[in-house]
């Protein structure tokens, strides 16, 4: 089991990658945060149930569950959406550095939806990621619109992981990911075509766009959905979002290197990522001693 966690762990820290490169995407891509989200939903679709085809995976759900995936289809789509303007209206390095607070809140959410106590360290690593952004955007206060979507972003991630947390033990990750991917795409294109926003024009694109999109909805979207849903089978929702604090350090780095200039932040910003780093090195730290302590103590009273 500990092998199973290790291996787990590692791919989590694959899928965190490829996040921080749909960052970089997101910038590339000239669309809007909406169709960019409509899009992406769309293509993903399209790919899951085809490997779902190609794996034979049977897709019979019951309605009550049916309408929770749906409804947090919604959850995504919305996480998406400002997540995507966030970084129309600011730049990659803020919106990343602001979608770290999901560890905060998740320490705050995970009790309510687990009905366990709250364990002191992950409050305090949660306000360690508070101080570090508080460093970064003390000098970042012209950014203040993508600082703000990029915060209500994060709350919907942690939302989100929360709930496929308790489904993950009971439906193939592929299933999930199907639905809830449908569920968002239906109620973009309801809202799209109330708002009378699907036109030639709408699905008129450039080359390079659709490139884009391809590699966001197949390998950052379908894949790495698909994958996170089922690393939350063997860790628990806090650690996934913690973890996904390094998102901000791969698209920085990412960002930097392919936009240069553009994406050239004050010297605030990186020692504030450096903290946020280290707060997820320190977790794992702990939560690995405190259950090696709880090993030893079993072993110690048993019999």
């Amino acid at each position: 089991m500990p092998n199973v966690r290790l291996l787990n762990f590692l791919h989590l820290h694959l899928i965190v990658f490829i996040w921080g490169f749909t960052a970089i995407l997101g910038a590339l891509i000239s669309l809007d945060a909406l169709p960019l989200v409509w899009f992406r939903m769309g293509l993903a679709v399209l790919f899951v149930w085809l490997f779902i085809l190609f794996k034979k995976i049977n897709l019979r759900i019951d309605r009550k569950t049916l309408l929770i995936l749906v409804l947090s289809g919604l959850v995504i789509a919305l996480h998406w959406i400002t997540f995507f303007r966030a970084i129309k209206v600011s730049n990659v390095s803020i919106t990343l550095g602001t979608l770290s607070t999901g560890a905060f809140f998740a320490s705050i959410l995970e009790p309510i939806f687990y009905k366990r106590k709250v364990i002191w360290y992950e409050i305090f690593f949660g306000l360690m990621v508070i101080v570090g952004l508080y460093i970064i955007f003390r000098v970042e206060i012209r950014y203040v619109e993508g600082i703000l979507l990029a915060l209500v972003s994060a709350f919907l991630s942690a939302s989100f992981a929360l709930i496929n947390g308790k489904l993950a033990s009971f439906y193939s990750s592929s299933v999930i990911t199907f639905y809830e991917l449908l569920g968002g795409l239906f109620f973009l294109s309801v809202f799209l075509l109330f708002n009378q926003q699907f036109s030639f024009a709408f699905f008129k694109l450039s080359v390079s766009d659709w490139l884009y999109l391809m590699i966001l909805s197949s390998v950052c979207t379908a894949y790495a959905f698909i994958a996170s849903v089922k690393v939350l089978r063997y860790l628990s929702p806090y650690t996934v979002m913690l973890t996904i604090n390094l998102e901000p350090v791969y698209g920085i780095i990412l960002a930097a290197l392919i936009f240069k200039d553009k994406e050239h932040m004050s010297s605030s910003f990186y020692l504030g990522a450096t903290l946020i780093l280290l707060t997820v090195i320190l977790n794992g730290i702990v939560k690995n001693a405190s259950k090696w302590k709880k090993k030893s103590n079993a072993k110690t009273v048993s019999p």
